[in-house]
């Protein structure tokens, strides 16, 4: 798994070139990295291509900066693209990287087949929420949200039977650096497509989580009614959607591949 010099900061991605004809990138969402994916990529994996990165400040990506911004984060995917010579691919981004993916398919149409936009909204929380909680992991460091996070990002059933898996997502959490989450944070809270998802032309699924609490499904119908072409699925998870129902996330991005005209909006 290399690490590249961006023009901003070092990257670190994951290429597994399979042969296939499509490649499709994953995009990680605040607080975690690149494995996040794992589970998905071992079910999409006969049919694409797959890249996974670690978005600017989190994992083993660097960050140089106090802030940063989703067009930067937008940016940093076109240049990686442009070093491995990927000219039009499918992307799918989480919460933050649902963020990333909407200024891409708004700015950056031509390099995007479809783009699926998971458990994010248009707008993200308040300045308010984002303010405070930069605030608090500066005094007081990542550990402080383990139990808050834990919480938002899996349901209470999910955290029952799969103890482990919430154990290793959150001890990457706690992994990051403050400047790289306060960072993104900051990216977060600055980001707000309300008024531009009209311009977003490349076909677009969106994926809520019926429990997720962060980005309801109401944002998720906010978007598919100011996308012009796009569907909209619910799944019956929380937050991280890809890491609780890792099969249902996985054959709605197939399903999303192979048969777009009649893709039909509903739950899964």
């Amino acid at each position: 798994m290399p690490i590249i010099r961006l023009s901003s900061h070092n990257c670190f991605y994951l290429y597994e070139d399979f042969g296939k004809p499509e490649t499709i990138v994953f995009s990680n969402s605040l607080g975690t990295n690149l494995t996040m994916w794992d589970a998905v990529v071992e079910m999409v994996k006969a049919e694409f291509n797959v890249l996974r990165y670690d978005t600017r400040g989190h994992g083993q990506s660097s960050i140089n900066s106090a802030t940063v911004s989703i067009p930067e984060l937008g940016q940093d995917v076109l240049e990686l693209l442009d070093h491995l010579k990927l000219e039009k691919v499918y992307f799918c981004g989480l919460s933050m990287g649902g963020l990333i993916g909407q200024w891409l398919g708004i700015y950056a149409p031509k390099r995007f087949k479809k783009i699926i936009l998971t458990n994010t909204a248009a707008k993200i929380g308040t300045d308010e929420t984002w303010n405070t909680r930069i605030d608090l992991v500066k005094t007081n460091g990542l550990s402080v949200l383990q139990k808050g996070t834990a919480d938002r990002w899996f349901t209470p059933a999910f955290r029952e039977k799969n103890p482990e898996v919430v154990a290793e997502i959150l001890e990457k959490f706690k992994q990051n650096s403050i400047q790289g989450y306060t960072a993104n944070c900051a990216a977060v809270r600055d980001a707000d497509f309300r008024e531009e998802l009209h311009n977003l032309k490349v076909p677009t699924l969106i994926i809520s989580g019926l429990q997720d609490e962060v980005t309801k499904v109401a944002d998720g119908n906010f978007m598919q009614e100011k996308i012009p072409d796009s569907s909209h699925v619910q799944l019956d998870a929380n937050h991280l959607s890809a890491v609780e129902l890792p099969k249902a996330f996985a054959r709605v991005i197939l399903e999303f591949k192979d048969s777009y005209k009649q893709f039909l909006s509903g739950k899964v």
